[in-house]
């Protein structure tokens, strides 16, 4: 695979992030390819399965703006992986459940993701897998856990 990574200085954490994000969230699109999922509805399908939760909290729970939380579940639906059905406590809202295709779609890509992940973090020794993603977990449950007020925020990029 040739490098199409450009330079960059190696302290600039913003590129850095951002790259391997892109370069993962890449790969992982690859790899869903054949299920015919993307990244983006892998979460969501991944997250229905935690409980019974609403379009709005499974958004959240993913990082989707309400307009790529709609696309996305009508893709599910069309797809027949996943389905908007009634709360039984607020007749405005739906919850979003995954179907037996979903199910089976889900694992499938559960262990594609998996495989791609532990096949990115063997590339590091193990000492410095564990630290990396520990200190990702503390940034991201801490100093990054939310967003500052800005004028112009970026858009996150789409995982399709």
């Amino acid at each position: 695979m040739p490098n199409t990574r450009p330079a960059a200085p190696e302290t600039d954490l913003n590129f850095l992030l951002s790259w391997a994000s892109h370069a993962l969230a890449t790969e992982q699109t690859a790899g869903l390819a054949d299920l015919g999922i993307t990244p983006r509805a892998h979460c969501v399908l991944y997250k229905a399965l935690e409980g019974d939760h609403t379009q709005r909290e499974l958004a959240d729970m993913c990082g989707l703006d309400k307009t790529t939380m709609v696309v996305t579940m009508d893709e599910l639906e069309q797809a027949g992986l996943a389905e908007r059905r009634p709360s039984a406590t607020d007749r405005r809202a739906r919850i979003i459940h995954v179907t037996a295709k979903g199910l089976k779609v889900v694992a499938a890509a559960n262990k594609i993701v998996e495989g791609i992940q532990d096949d990115v973090l063997s590339s590091l020794p193990a000492r410095q897998r564990e630290a990396f993603t520990g200190a990702l977990v503390t940034l991201v449950n801490d100093r990054l856990a939310s967003l500052v007020p800005c004028e112009r925020p970026p858009r996150r990029p789409s995982a399709k």
